[in-house]
């Protein structure tokens, strides 16, 4: 069985891909979009003494590297693991990245430049009742805080929250809804996702996007992960299955696909949109998650008590 946080809309094809290339039937678990990671990074957890389990497709990164810590996942060192920069996957073996996504900065030009410096300020406008950012309880939201946890510290990071906050910044349910308050001019500029970016460029809406960039000039790349499970009742299938997704095939696939998601491993770049080539470069200044992740479950638990007021 796999447990696959990534978008069913394309992970399906995918899965039926490898069924009908190997034989093997794939049985294989969704979970709600809002908070469909963290839900089955949870899941894991509580079974890992008895596991359902064989595989975890995850859309992003950070949650996978808190499973190893938990005794969840089971080292498998796959030849295809090879090919994806030692960046973006572990050097045990435990998880290996593929196909990103980057966090940017959505504008609708119809109100303002899509460049830098009038991102730079209309952030530091006194109101920042125009801009607007997801919930950061869960997603690649979380992430995004969890990164600037690393680079700032919990300190630094609540108060630049709370600075977000205190100017009026717009927080809605998820990325999709950024990119729609952003895309029907409602806000002026939003931070989502490459792919959620997509989603309204490609339905002809006024938005064009910048990455997200650190105080040191690095971009938050976020890799889909997977990971094989400790004790998976399938453990040779899993593996094929690992090796089959971390394929320069997938990586093709993904990024020709309407989210054009990020390779990261070596690929015929004749094959690849401009689009996906400029991400590709963007990418490349990508920040190391290791410490991220290790700050992520301190961040969950700061946010959840915010947001339950305890």
């Amino acid at each position: 069985m796999v447990y696959c946080a990534h978008d069913a809309t394309y992970a399906e094809q995918i899965i039926q891909r490898f069924e009908q290339e190997t034989g093997f039937k794939v049985d294989v678990r969704f979970d709600e979009e809002a908070n469909k990671s963290l839900g089955l990074t949870n899941l894991l957890i509580a079974e890992k003494s008895k596991p359902r389990c064989d595989v975890f497709w995850n859309n992003q990164t950070l949650g996978t590297i808190r499973l190893i810590s938990e005794g969840v996942l089971e080292p498998y060192d796959s030849p295809n693991a090879d090919r994806i920069p030692s960046a973006f996957r572990d050097e045990a073996g435990y998880w290996t990245g593929f196909a990103a996504r980057l966090r940017v900065y959505l504008v609708n030009t119809d109100k303002m430049p899509a460049t830098e410096d009038a991102i730079n300020a209309a952030m530091a406008r006194e109101s920042l009742n125009r801009v607007t950012i997801a919930q950061p309880l869960f997603g690649t939201t979380l992430s995004h805080y969890s990164v600037l946890a690393d680079q700032f510290g919990m300190e630094g990071l609540i108060e630049w929250h709370t600075d977000l906050h205190q100017r009026g910044i717009r927080e809605a349910r998820g990325n999709s809804m950024t990119k729609d308050l952003v895309a029907e001019g409602v806000c002026d500029l939003g931070f989502t996702d490459t792919d959620d970016a997509f989603v309204a460029i490609d339905a002809g809406q006024p938005v064009a996007m910048q990455p997200v960039r650190l105080s040191n000039g690095q971009v938050i790349c976020l890799p889909n992960s997977v990971a094989l499970i400790r004790g998976a009742p399938h453990p040779e299938a899993a593996k094929q299955f690992i090796d089959f997704l971390l394929s320069e095939e997938i990586e093709l696939l993904l990024a020709k696909s309407k989210a054009r998601q990020i390779p990261l491993g070596p690929v015929d770049e004749s094959k690849l949109s401009e689009e996906v080539i400029e991400l590709k470069a963007w990418a490349a200044d990508g920040v190391d998650l290791t410490k991220a992740a290790e700050a992520n479950q301190q961040v969950l638990d700061w946010l959840t008590a915010e947001h339950t007021g305890q």
